[in-house]
């Protein structure tokens, strides 16, 4: 079992949209509208400042993913890279597909000068929470509020 790394491309687009699908239904029970998504996840593949897919193979066959976007900080005049939009396909759980994705984005993200990594993860999930401590990330001081005018 090989597991290796890309930068999504266009062919991935129905993956990551169907990714997406699923890991909103997983984590949130929420069903997002998948023409509005298609045209976020595209968004994203086709303009590299909205942000940049990984995709994770294991023997070629695609097994999961991740979106990085960007936050400039004028405390460290640099720029924070989000991990967002993570999934692992059920039968690849537990392989090591996230770490393998977290460690090409840390890798690419300290090559490209990036001033840290961060993610957010709902307050319940003590198995990611675990995943990410291990990695190395710590819980930092804030807690994050949203106003959405999209649902």
């Amino acid at each position: 079992m090989t597991t290796s790394i890309t930068p999504a491309r266009l062919d991935d687009l129905d993956f990551l949209v169907a990714a997406n699908l699923a890991m909103a239904w997983e984590t949130e029970g929420r069903r997002l509208p998948s023409d509005r998504l298609a045209a976020g996840v595209l968004a994203a593949l086709t303009d590299p400042a909205k942000g940049r897919y990984l995709i994770a193979r294991i023997d070629g066959r695609q097994s999961g993913c991740l979106l990085v976007t960007y936050e400039w900080s004028d405390w460290r005049n640099g720029m924070f890279w989000w991990i967002q939009s993570v999934y692992v396909v059920p039968e690849a759980r537990r392989a090591g597909v996230f770490r393998s994705l977290y460690h090409a984005t840390e890798a690419q993200a300290q090559q490209e000068g990036a001033c840290g990594l961060r993610l957010y993860v709902e307050h319940d999930n003590q198995a990611a929470q675990q995943t990410y401590a291990k990695l190395g990330m710590q819980p930092c001081r804030y807690r994050m509020y949203e106003r959405s005018f999209v649902e």
